[in-house]
């Protein structure tokens, strides 16, 4: 189950989200073969033209268990002020080749608007 967290995002900034992921036993996760995604919507019924996407990347070394996710100013400010849902999910290619989801994290996050531009 994922971990349910409530973000703010400043409309018209760059936003970047470090994620330090353990395993069961408290262990840094190894990321090895895994791949981030995460998307932010208006709403969960949203259609793909209302979805925009995070750059999630797995930095080097994979075994630190790090996951940085992270929007740029112009992204930002194309939001409109309001409530948004998110999620992030990690990829998993195992030894035949198959891709196993999992879903570490999901939210809402709130996008304040601007006054300076």
């Amino acid at each position: 189950m994922a971990q349910y967290e409530e973000i703010t995002i400043d409309q018209g900034t760059d936003v970047t989200i470090t994620l330090n992921l353990t395993d069961e036993t408290g262990a840094k996760k190894n990321l090895t073969n895994y791949t981030a995604y995460a998307k932010l919507k208006k709403n969960y019924n949203s259609d793909s033209d209302d979805t925009t996407s995070f750059t999630a990347a797995i930095p080097t070394p994979v075994t630190d268990g790090i996951v940085t996710l992270a929007l740029t100013n112009t992204q930002t400010d194309a939001l409109k002020n309001g409530r948004y849902v998110y999620d992030v999910e990690l990829h998993f290619i195992d030894s035949d080749g198959n891709t196993i989801v999992e879903r570490i994290l999901e939210g809402r996050a709130q996008v304040t608007p601007s006054v300076t531009k």
